[in-house]
């Protein structure tokens, strides 16, 4: 989403996200033109994405969050993404941790890239990643202010499920580039809940916990890893 990549300086300003069929309890995806739906690109089952492409890994979140769903999006007429959905929510239904998954990719009619200026990389199974660790005084405001951007995308699913984002929360970003033309990506966000008498710094704007507080950004860096296994094939 624009609003949730708006924090990492990029080449450009777009995303999208993935369309879901259900069968069996296996939720299957397929871009139209490169595979069947007997072949598809990916596929979830007991909380793991098996990807075959961009990259060919199997990502498995950990037990106690939720499948929410999978879900296809344009982003600003420039790139396709695909959305997977995993939460866990509290009683009041509001989400509490979640992680979002999302390949990516730019259509043929552009020339885009993605780059990113952070410099700071965490490794997950066989993938490197570039990330950044941010905290947000409304964190609904930055997800849905921009209604044709991923993170509204996101809100528009986990409304369909009656869950709603918490206002105080941090997100863990981490970008993956598979391909040597740079022209796809795995993006994954982790975002967790922040309690009111939380001592994670939080301001009247975002704030970039990687340089206003390391010890903060590392700990919530390894809440978003111990959640997520990835293993390449």
């Amino acid at each position: 989403m624009r609003s949730m990549k708006q924090q990492v300086p990029s080449s450009r300003n777009a995303m999208v996200a993935a369309a879901a069929v259900l069968l069996l309890g296996v939720v299957t995806v397929a871009y139209a033109g490169e595979e069947t739906s007997a072949h598809p690109v990916r596929h979830v089952k007991d909380n793991t994405i098996v990807s075959n492409e961009s990259p060919r890994a199997k990502l498995k979140i950990q037990n106690g969050f939720r499948f929410v769903g999978t879900q296809k999006v344009t982003l600003y007429g420039v790139a396709e993404a695909e959305q997977y959905l995993f939460v866990k929510s509290g009683p009041d239904n509001i989400v509490q941790r979640f992680y979002l998954v999302q390949f990516e990719h730019f259509l043929p009619t552009n020339d885009h890239t993605y780059s990113y200026d952070s410099k700071l990389t965490t490794q997950i199974g066989d993938l490197q990643f570039i990330y950044n660790v941010g905290s947000f005084p409304d964190y609904v405001a930055l997800v849905t202010g921009d209604s044709a951007s991923d993170g509204a995308a996101m809100g528009r699913l986990l409304a369909k499920h009656d869950l709603s984002l918490p206002h105080k929360a941090v997100h863990v970003r981490m970008f993956h580039l598979p391909s040597v033309d740079h022209r796809t990506e795995l993006m994954i966000i982790y975002g967790e809940a922040l309690p009111q008498n939380t001592t994670v710094p939080v301001g009247k704007d975002p704030i970039h916990l990687d340089t206003e507080s390391p010890s903060s950004a590392q700990m919530f860096l390894e809440h978003a890893r111990q959640g997520l296994t990835i293993q390449t094939r």
